[in-house]
């Protein structure tokens, strides 16, 4: 072994417990990005693969009622090259102990038939028997959580009758990876899909020949706009609601957001922790080099040239950033794979298999690697420079001066601070940048456990506007048809009602110019209370606006979509009621923007919305307040009523939804959090270890003068705490940008969460990093009462 090698192994025994503080930092940088990385991957191929093997439809296209002869002219649109038609039903769903009428999507299918597009994947059991009645398959997923069997009843309301179903099957479909109605929450619980012979469920509601839902495919070469266009020409006369691609597909459009969010969080959180240790790797290496500087110069004396130096100290370098990567594999992949597991439950795949691509595992080891040595080529460029002659001479000593304090004047004050106090304030002044990079990296732990964090506050400050400001009913009710306006009396008869409005949601595409979306109009009664149009001030606070006489309200994101502002006309045209289609569009100004956090949303005054469907006044949902203690006997009452088509319980809905993110945040915050903590622990301990070696004959000699040990411990001890006092406003700061940069790189187009932090989550990340600091003050405090103050008085001469 060549000199310099001994010399190096050494040098890493000597450093073994910073060595492996380092590493760990590297290693938690590389393992979130292999983790982040190889989940999104898993997702992307998973999501990739079901699409391609089920035939998922590129096109879609809802419609109220239309002939199935239409077949032969939508499969003669250009680029189109598959069609299928069916009927498909949301119905309100009874199962047996379960109080709350749930809604089931019915789809009919043909029994003899496969699918040939858009295949449903039968999980277990069998597909209803053709001509047999009350048979039907459910989604895997609403089955496990209602404990349905094969042979399990159920009951649904069919066109306004009750009818018992039987369970023979259960089976996953790509339509419902994120199974929802519509919303953005999830709904396990209370939505089913069922699969019905289509003869049957067409023969309920009096469809023979006819068809609600159309699935295109359409060829590789083709736009879908163009097909997307003509499809709704085609279905214009028959009431369509406006046909849309695969991306504005709700179940797709989640996954697909989810999908990116993964690669944003991989790259962001992983970037600050590479940074920290390329940080640590410089003030470690420039401190150990400083350190050495006597052996430097020996080493130059005897001939070793600056390359052979450097060489030495790029080796130390790469054993930890070696060490750190090994680890940091392991980490990822094993973070990676308990990532895809809460996926794959929470997304609902026939196969869901963790995938680690090599460029992944290259990409994060070379960024470490990069990083680590970026770190070391600037700690070691200035004392390679240094002649053997020069580097022979000790280091000039520090510059002692008054601390400016007491040159502007304030010796007064800081005569009633101890001498131990005033040391500690003189060593800060004069090693202002140490102290500054170290209240730096302190300060990036903090940011982390924030970043990693808030989503909790986040997400809650979202569901307290969204569902307790926005719509404070307790119950939602959805009507088979739109009812007339005296349906308000018979609702607010209903037991345990307390209060009832109404309100009428029409599908609409609102057009500006050669912009358009496709969305609903939402009109609200005059002076509603239980469903409100909440957004937030420039200075993020809460206010409520009401649609506006003979105008639109849009919500902020709609408006920047279009490319709209208040006093701007736009074309509306509705996709429901008599005036439907472009035929009738009409003009219509934007009267005021407002910032929700949900939706793309125009508003409207109900009346004036059912004037512009040329209706009289008809609504399609009412919001109740209900007594919670007559309750149970609500739900039975709505459970008989045929023209109630859902019923939505608030409670159940947000309830469900908590406990799949309490789940996945609890997860989320334990490993950022311990993250954070092994960097401030690197930070801090290393921080205090290469003082402790720089100060070591100080601090014996204040020993040998009689100081005690826990005086000599404060004087290094008290600029840690020093440095972490003031690391955790910066870091609080700093966790606050880093969140609002999360947020913003990954804003979606129908909600956003916004950067809401509370005090809580504050604390939790400074207490995050005191904790940290307190155990690497306490490591570092061992070494100081066991300092051999023999061998650290020795001086060389």
């Amino acid at each position: 072994m060549k000199s310099l090698d001994r010399k190096l192994v050494r040098d890493l025994w000597s450093l073994k417990a910073q060595v492996l503080s380092i590493a760990l930092v590297i290693a938690c940088g590389i393992g979130g990005f292999i983790a982040s990385f190889s989940t999104h991957e898993s997702l992307l191929q998973s999501r990739d693969t079901y699409y391609d093997t089920a035939r998922f439809p590129h096109v879609f296209a809802d419609v109220k009622r239309a002939p199935r002869t239409l077949l032969g002219q939508i499969a003669a649109i250009p680029g189109v090259s598959e069609v299928a038609l069916r009927v498909v039903r949301d119905v309100q769903l009874d199962v047996e102990g379960v109080a709350q009428p749930m809604v089931a999507r019915m789809i009919g299918f043909n029994p003899e038939k496969p699918q040939a597009m858009n295949r449903a994947t039968l999980r277990s059991g069998r597909w209803p028997s053709p001509g047999a009645r009350g048979e039907v398959v459910v989604n895997q997923r609403f089955a496990e959580v209602r404990g349905l069997r094969i042979g399990s009843t159920i009951h649904v309301l069919l066109n306004g009758r009750r009818e018992a179903l039987s369970i023979v099957g259960t089976a996953l479909t790509p339509e419902y990876i994120y199974p929802t109605r519509g919303g953005l929450l999830p709904d396990d619980e209370w939505f089913a899909v069922l699969w019905m012979d289509e003869n049957r469920l067409a023969a309920a509601y009096n469809m023979e020949g006819a068809f609600t839902s159309a699935l295109l495919r359409i060829e590789h070469a083709s736009g879908p706009q163009a097909v997307i266009a003509a499809l709704d020409r085609v279905l214009e006369p028959y009431g369509t609601r406006g046909a849309y691609g695969r991306a504005e597909q709700v179940s797709n459009k989640i996954v697909s957001q989810e999908i990116e969010q993964q690669r944003i969080t991989g790259t962001v959180l992983p970037s600050v922790f590479l940074l920290v240790a390329a940080f640590i790797l410089n003030v470690v290496l420039h401190r150990q080099v400083n350190a050495q500087r006597l052996e430097i110069a020996a080493l130059k004396a005897l001939g070793y040239d600056d390359a052979a130096i450097a060489g030495h100290y790029l080796k130390f370098t790469a054993v930890i950033a070696a060490l750190g990567v090994g680890i940091g594999i392991l980490l990822g992949i094993w973070l990676g794979r308990q990532m895809t597991a809460l996926y794959a439950d929470f997304f609902h795949f026939p196969e869901f298999h963790y995938v680690l691509s090599a460029w992944v595992v290259g990409a994060g080891s070379a960024v470490a690697m990069a990083a680590a040595f970026g770190g070391t080529l600037a700690a070691i460029r200035g004392v390679i420079r240094l002649r053997a002659a020069e580097a022979l001479r000790p280091a000039a000593p520090a510059l002692f001066r008054p601390l400016l304090l007491e040159r502007l004047g304030g010796a007064r004050l800081l005569r009633l601070l101890t001498p131990g106090q005033r040391m500690i304030l003189r060593n800060l002044e004069r090693q202002w940048l140490r102290a500054t990079l170290a209240v730096a990296g302190i300060a990036g732990a903090i940011a982390i456990v924030i970043a990693g964090t808030f989503w909790r506050d986040a997400v809650g400050y979202f569901i307290d506007v969204q569902f307790h400001a926005a719509q404070p009913g307790d119950v939602q009710l959805g009507f088979v048809e739109p009812v007339s306006g005296s349906a308000q009396y018979e609702v607010a008869r209903l037991p345990g009602v307390q209060e009832a409005e109404l309100a009428r949601t029409i599908g609409a595409r609102i057009r500006a110019g050669h912009r358009s979306y496709q969305t609903v109009v939402t009109g609200l009664a005059d002076g509603a209370r239980l469903q409100r149009i909440v957004g937030r001030g420039a200075g993020g606070e809460l206010h409520e606006a009401t649609p506006i006489p003979g105008a639109l309200l849009l919500t902020a994101r709609l408006a920047r979509r279009l490319g709209v502002a208040p006093g701007d006309t736009v074309w509306v045209e509705l996709m429901d009621g008599q005036r439907i289609g472009s035929v009738n569009a009409r003009a219509l100004t934007v009267g005021a923007v407002i910032d929700e956090l949900a939706g793309m949303n125009v508003w409207m005054r109900m009346s004036e919305l059912n004037a512009l469907a040329g209706e009289g006044p008809l609504a399609s949902s009412a919001a109740l307040r209900v007594d919670a203690a007559a309750e149970p006997e609500l739900l039975q009452r709505l459970k008989e009523m045929p023209g109630v088509a859902t019923v939505i319980i608030k409670r159940t809905l947000l309830d469900t939804f908590r406990k799949t993110t309490a789940r996945n945040l609890l997860f989320f915050t334990a490993i950022l959090t311990a993250f954070a903590a092994t960097i401030a622990a690197g930070v801090v301990y290393n921080n205090a270890r290469i003082q402790l070696a720089e100060r070591a004959w100080e601090l014996a000699s204040l020993r040998v003068l009689g100081f005690t040990r826990g005086e000599v411990s404060v004087l290094l001890l008290g600029e840690l705490a020093i440095e972490i006092a003031a690391a955790v406003p910066i870091g609080c700061l700093f966790g606050f940008g880093l969140a609002s940069l999360m947020v913003s790189l990954m804003h979606g187009e129908n909600f956003e969460i916004p950067a809401v932090i509370l005090p809580a989550t504050y604390l939790y990340a400074a207490a995050t990093a005191i904790a940290a600091g307190i155990i690497s003050g306490l490591l570092v405090r061992h070494r100081i009462d066991h300092l051999d103050l023999v061998a650290v008085l020795k001086t060389r001469e």
